[in-house]
């Protein structure tokens, strides 16, 4: 990880003079405006990470929030998405059907660059959420710019989103790129959004993080190749991990409605993770 660190962030004397925004958080309805979305991505008797609707039925979420540390997958049947969870309540709680990642992703701490450019998942739910209740993130490729804005949960503040009006962009590798984002345990799939266009979109997620000289560092990286080919896999029915099937009655390709049966819980529900679900170190 130390070599990631002297690679990739390429802390300016400018940029290091810049404050970022603290984190802020949305604990009510109208705080949550436009990041409905963003949820708790929580695995039974087990730990949770963050987690962004990017279409009805489909969560984007870390590869390594679904994987045991043997890096064997966890059981889709223990992985709930409870969106926009704030205080004990969700504005919808969803089972997760399907998990899926790339088949060439493993589950290593340090993580190289190679898996932390892989580490992304889809978590396909059980049922779509309508969009009258949530509208999904697009997903695209980062901009120019050095500004970007982290929704996520994390240990110590896991009962309600916290937002980061403004971190920067550090440095780029390739498909990598460095933030100096406040993140910490839990944090991991967490949405970096670009706020410049009418409404935010998805252009990173977290991997991984940990301090530089006492300034916190995170890492993610580019998405759009990544998240096609795992949708192109859930189509043709592979899956990293399938729910019992009690667990997928209503299961549709992704972006489809699927047939009724299946609850899903709205305007209510919510749970507390018992753990982290992130890889976070010093280097």
């Amino acid at each position: 990880m130390k070599v990631l660190f002297a690679a990739l962030v390429l802390l300016s004397g400018a940029a290091m003079a810049e404050q970022n925004s603290g984190l802020d958080e949305l604990a009510t309805r109208e705080e949550l405006r436009g990041f409905e979305p963003v949820g708790r991505v929580d695995v039974e008797n087990g730990g949770f990470c963050t987690g962004a609707l990017i279409a009805a039925d489909l969560v984007l979420t870390a590869a390594h929030c679904v994987l045991n540390p043997d890096g064997s997958p966890i059981d889709a049947a223990r992985i709930t998405f409870r969106a926009g969870l704030s205080h004990g309540s969700a504005l919808a709680e969803v089972p997760v059907a399907r998990t899926m990642a790339d088949p060439a992703y493993r589950n290593l701490d340090p993580a190289p660059f190679q898996m932390v450019e892989r580490d992304v998942a889809l978590l396909q739910l059980a049922q779509p959420i309508p969009s009258a209740v949530i509208s999904p993130f697009t997903v695209a490729r980062p901009g120019t710019g050095a500004e970007v804005s982290v929704v996520s949960y994390a240990e110590g503040r896991e009962e309600a989103l916290s937002w980061q009006r403004v971190c920067k962009v550090v440095g780029r590798q390739e498909r990598l790129i460095a933030f100096d984002c406040d993140v910490t345990f839990g944090s991991s799939g967490a949405p970096v959004l670009d706020r410049s266009g009418y409404r935010a979109r998805i252009v990173s997620i977290i991997s991984a993080g940990g301090d530089l000289d006492g300034k916190p560092v995170a890492f993610g990286m580019e998405l759009p190749e990544q998240v096609d080919r795992l949708k192109a896999a859930l189509r043709k029915g592979q899956a990293l991990s399938t729910a019992e099937p009690e667990a997928r009655i209503g299961l549709a390709p992704p972006g489809m409605p699927g047939a009724p049966g299946k609850r899903i819980i709205l305007q209510g529900g919510g749970g507390v993770g018992t753990g982290g679900g992130a890889r976070f170190v010093s280097p």
